[in-house]
């Protein structure tokens, strides 16, 4: 069985699920070697860094581009955020993201957030300074990828698992003017987190929002919650809960289900 609550379409449906760990709290004061270490061998993935001015540190980050992108026509642009200790080019493995991505002319973009438990600003770090850095590093990685390819203002998309949903929401947040609409697997918000402030900022942005109900690391409730929030403000939304669904197999390795997240993204198109 499926649980939906559909307030902006009612073409989706199906399975979807997600990907996280939910601790309390968050990454070393200084940067490790595995925070650059990449796991995606993969000839469409195009593996960039650039200097963060901060620090002086050389950051990675990971490019796809569409193969007939011709540098004249403006791209829409998935910006992809990783779950918490994954890989900068992490999601770029999920099963179909890419092809996907091939198939309806997207270029997809996934910074690291300066380090893997960063939280993209939406929590703390054990070293505050290091949720800041990883915001930042976001901002930065959009505005190289906006810089280097003609990217549509108006179909910049952001979404995220597990970590990565948190840091959406949060980022969204901050930024609701940037984003054309909003996607979260297993999103993990700090429990302390500003809901309702936060859905107020984002009430324009219509949001897909996937959920397991057996996820071990998300609780459902605390999606559930979110879910009932947005409905209360009004807020074009597609909730998809799965029956039996996990934090992490369902979205990473179901090329069917990252294909719910693509097809929301085209209806905002």
């Amino acid at each position: 069985m499926i649980r939906s609550s559909i307030n902006f379409s009612a073409l989706l449906r199906g399975a979807l699920a997600g990907f996280f760990i939910f601790a309390a709290a968050g990454a070393a004061a200084e940067r490790k070697a595995s925070d650059d270490e990449s796991h995606i061998d993969d000839a469409r993935v195009q593996h960039r860094s650039y200097v963060f001015e901060a620090t002086g540190e050389t950051i990675p980050y990971a490019l796809f581009v569409p193969s007939n992108y011709d540098g004249d026509t403006p791209l829409p642009l998935l910006v992809s955020l990783h779950g918490l200790g994954r890989s900068y080019d992490w999601l770029m493995g999920y099963h179909g993201f890419l092809d996907l991505a091939e198939e309806h002319g997207y270029a997809v973009v996934t910074p690291l957030g300066y380090i893997r438990e960063g939280w993209y600003g939406s929590r703390p770090a054990e070293d505050p300074q290091d949720g800041i850095y990883s915001e930042q590093d976001l901002m930065n990685v959009i505005a190289l990828t906006r810089e280097e390819l003609r990217i549509d203002s108006e179909k910049i998309f952001l979404w995220g698992h597990s970590m990565g949903g948190g840091g959406t929401y949060h980022l969204a947040a901050k930024h609701p003017d940037l984003f054309a609409g909003l996607g979260v697997a297993a999103p993990a918000p700090a429990i302390s987190a500003p809901r309702d402030e936060i859905l107020d900022a984002i009430a324009h942005l219509p949001i897909f929002v996937l959920q397991g109900d057996q996820d071990d690391l998300v609780p459902v409730f605390v999606t559930r919650q979110w879910v009932k929030a947005m409905a209360q403000q009004g807020m074009q939304h597609v909730y998809v809960e799965i029956e039996g669904g996990d934090h992490s197999l369902l979205i990473s390795q179901d090329a069917g289900n990252m294909q719910k997240f693509i097809e929301f993204f085209n209806l905002l198109r």
